[in-house]
Formats: C-alpha cells, sequence, structure tokens
C-alpha cells in the first residue's frame, strides 16, 4: 500500500478555491431569495443582513476577520491564506450575483435542499484544499484534527443552535426549511469528510 501523500498544484488549488465558493455562492442566492438562513458565520451575516438590509457579502467579510488570528495560530499561514481567499472570493461573488442570477420561481424546499446540497459539496470541495470559509469552521477543523470529531457533525450543532436563535428575527416557517438546509448540508459535509479518507493536501 502507497502512503506517500499526493499534494494539490497551485492550480488545483486555486480551480477549488474558485469552484468551491462558486457553488455555495449559488446556494446562498437560492437561501437569500426564499428568506432562508443557514448556520456558522454565514448565518450570522444572514441575520444582520436580514435585519439591517446590509449586504450579506459585506458583513460575512467583516464577521470572519476575527478568526483570521485563530486559524493563523492553530492551522498555519498557507491555511489562513487559502481561508481569507475564499472569504473574499465568496464576498465578492454574493456581491456581483444578483447581476447575472435571478430566479422567477424558488419553492423553499426546493431551495433549502438543493442550496444546502451545494454548499455542502462546496465546503468539501474547501475542506479538501485545506482552506475554509472561516468562523465556526476552522474550529470544527481543529476539532477534527484534535478529538476526531467529524466537521460536519460539529457543524450541524453549531448550525443548529443558530438558526433556533434566529426565531426572533425569521417567520417560524422559514426557519424550518432552514433547518432543513442545514441538515442537508452538514450531512453532505459528515459522510464525505471523514479524518483518514481524503489524503491529498
Amino acid at each position: 500500500m502507497n502512503d506517500t501523500v499526493e499534494r494539490h498544484s497551485r492550480a488545483e488549488d486555486v480551480q477549488a478555491l474558485l469552484s468551491g465558493t462558486l457553488l455555495i455562492a449559488l446556494g446562498v442566492a437560492m437561501f437569500t431569495h426564499t428568506g432562508l438562513l443557514t448556520g456558522g458565520t454565514a448565518g450570522l451575516a444572514f441575520l444582520l443582513h436580514y435585519a439591517t438590509g446590509i449586504a450579506f457579502g459585506k458583513l460575512f467579510f467583516l464577521i470572519n476577520l476575527p478568526f483570521y488570528w485563530i486559524a493563523w495560530k492553530r492551522m498555519g499561514r498557507v491555511f489562513t491564506f487559502k481561508t481569507f481567499a475564499a472569504v473574499a472570493l465568496l464576498s465578492l461573488f454574493t456581491e456581483l450575483q444578483p447581476h447575472v442570477v435571478r430566479f422567477d420561481a424558488l419553492h423553499p424546499l426546493y431551495a433549502a435542499v438543493a442550496g444546502g446540497l451545494l454548499c455542502g459539496t462546496g465546503f468539501l470541495i474547501l475542506f479538501r484544499h485545506q482552506a475554509s470559509l472561516g468562523g465556526f469552521g476552522i474550529v470544527a477543523l481543529l476539532l477534527q484534527q484534535d478529538r476526531g470529531w467529524r466537521a460536519g457533525k460539529v457543524q450541524m450543532v453549531v448550525d443548529g443552535v443558530l438558526v433556533a436563535a434566529a426565531l426572533f428575527v425569521v417567520a417560524p416557517e422559514r426557519i424550518a426549511y432552514s433547518l432543513v438546509g442545514a441538515v442537508v448540508l452538514n450531512m453532505t459535509l459528515a459522510v464525505n469528510h471523514r479524518p483518514g479518507r481524503y489524503i491529498a493536501m
């Protein structure tokens, strides 16, 4: 058995950052159009967006700033740089997206399932290239490394708490759909992102 770890090239990392964040941005567009939420720092950005009207992309970028220190100390400068680039790309894509994507009809249940799957797949791509979207994603990856806890399950607990807190801002029906989206997103990670299953770096 070959135990050599295959490392991604810079071109592969760039492709992953672009494709992963673009998939997540499309999922975010579905959530935004139907008034849904998600968890993590993105969920907090959604809550503030709905409460204040400030663009999601701007809020998401600002909320993530304190987490870069944790990433730098524990995950290293390469991970931190990739994460900063991913957050910046997602913020940019979500700012530009209303000019190129519009939905004439989109049921919230479909948005929850398809958007959750898109976001989960995007996160999976980022995680496999040693990047994240900051915030609680960094904490989830640290716990997976230190304790062996699956990142998807950790993120699911955090997301459930944040979505439940949104009851003060969003209608209960939208919260129910949002919980479906959170489950789909995090089950995608829990099933596909397990320690030792994917060894390329």
